[in-house]
């Protein structure tokens, strides 16, 4: 029995009462962290890289106060150039339904939609994390905590380079959550596929990821699992420019006092500006990347359950 609020298009409702493999897909990217029209370009394209492997696509927003797990052309249309779109985690859902508002999900609230309606994968740009300098900010992203609690596998690439990467290594490590490395055995770093920091684990075929995910939660063991998948190296950027760009956001977003939700959002527009762009056609690949693993994990997941 699906919960009241959920609100599941009729092919994704069709594909998840038959067995059919689903995909996830969070709706603050299209919303907060590209502009238009790149930002609808890549949500439509992103769902026709998953349907290609015959998976079923789910873009999960709230809309007029309903969570939404599937939307038409329309819904992506208006996601991508309203500016009535709350960006929307955990503690902002109960208040957006109530309300019957918009909103943009999270990797979080992405993670809760999707488990609600049953859906196991998830395919996302880079997690949330442990904000640089949180010893004193106490700025950790809710994607961690859900990530601790709530069954979804989260096929990223890595956490974003503008976060404390080993700090957030160690709070999934705390809370018992598995990094796994697609191919690697260094976690990447988003615009990098590399970082400085291993993995868990290095598993190198989806089969043997949807394996593990079966397995780990067969075993009754709560919570997700991150799938870092290396952006292509064709498209990844310089990591000594990268890392100058991250520096120079960072000074300048202290100096601004932005803070709590609207930090990641400044970041990644002030990276793409100190860049010329290169960091938005990064991003654009990267997703696209994560879509193609995403669909093939899928896949693999419906299959032990035929």
């Amino acid at each position: 029995m699906f919960n009241q609020h959920l609100d599941i298009h009729p092919e994704v409702l069709v594909a998840l009462n038959t067995n059919k493999p689903v995909v996830a897909l969070e709706s603050t990217i299209i919303s907060h962290g590209m502009p238009y029209p790149h930002n609808v370009a890549m949500a439509k394209e992103v769902e026709s890289i998953i349907r290609s492997y015959g998976a079923v696509p789910a873009t999960i927003a709230i809309l007029h106060g309903k969570l939404k797990v599937g939307l038409t052309n329309e819904e992506l249309e208006l996601l991508a150039t309203s500016q009535d779109i709350v960006k929307a985690s955990r503690r902002d859902l109960g208040f957006l339904v109530s309300q019957q508002k918009h909103g943009a999900t999270t990797v979080a609230s992405t993670m809760i939609i999707a488990a609600l309606a049953g859906i196991k994968v998830f395919a996302t740009g880079g997690i949330g994390g442990v904000h640089r300098g949180a010893e004193t900010s106490f700025d950790i992203s809710a994607d961690l905590l859900e990530l601790a609690q709530t069954n979804v596998a989260v096929i990223c690439a890595g956490a974003k380079s503008i976060l404390d990467i080993g700090l957030t290594l160690e709070y999934l490590e705390t809370h018992g959550v598995p990094v796994v490395g697609y191919q690697t055995s260094e976690l990447p770093a988003f615009y990098t596929s590399k970082s400085g920091f291993g993995v868990d684990y290095r598993l190198d075929s989806p089969k043997e990821i949807a394996s593990a995910l079966k397995t780990k939660w067969d075993l009754g063991l709560q919570g997700g699992v991150v799938i870092a998948n290396p952006i292509p190296k064709a498209y990844e950027m310089d990591y000594d420019a990268i890392t100058a760009a991250i520096a120079t956001a960072l000074s300048e977003q202290e100096a601004l006092g932005i803070k709590g939700k609207e930090s990641t959002p400044f970041l990644l527009s002030k990276v793409k500006e100190l860049t010329g762009g290169d960091s938005l056609a990064s991003n654009i690949q990267l997703v696209y990347n994560n879509a193609h693993l995403a669909a093939q994990v899928a896949v693999e997941l419906s299959h032990f359950n035929d």
